[in-house]
């Protein structure tokens, strides 16, 4: 079996948002909603986790060098559009999507709307992503 090649720019972008997932936690009693902030810090982790997987996962796709961009670029973007807005929410004491996290809070509408762009925007992004590992995990052609 060979070793395939890990993705670079995908374990140190997974690394730096571990970090600063890590600088989060620490941060927990700054924010306005310290649930909702101990919620950033988690899926930071989490979303780091993703990152660094798919960075060493990524020599047994099977992608076009665009596919490889975007793919990339959404999985990114979405971890850490998913930290940030988790952070802003916690900052902000927004309650939309996150109800049980938001409870007692409130914040300006546009502030809710913002966060809830945000959240909106990077689902689509990460669930395109998703989408395109899943179709980039079929077998590589054999070269003849």
């Amino acid at each position: 079996m060979e070793i395939q090649k890990p993705e670079p720019s995908l374990l140190r972008a997974g690394f730096v948002l571990f970090t600063l997932a890590l600088l989060t936690g620490f941060a927990i009693p700054a924010f306005l909603n310290h649930r909702m902030a101990l919620a950033a810090h988690v899926t930071g982790i989490l979303n780091a986790l993703i990152l660094m997987a798919l960075g060493l996962a990524w020599g047994i796709l099977a992608v076009s060098p665009l596919q490889a961009k975007l793919t990339r670029g959404a999985f990114i973007y979405a971890t850490y559009a998913n930290w940030g807005t988790s952070c802003l929410a916690a900052a902000w004491g927004t309650t939309c999507l996150t109800p049980l996290l938001g409870a007692g809070y409130g914040a300006a509408p546009w502030k809710e709307t913002m966060v809830l762009a945000l959240r909106v925007s990077f689902t689509l992004a990460i669930l395109a992503g998703a989408v395109s590992v899943v179709f980039a995990l079929r077998s590589k052609p054999v070269a003849t």
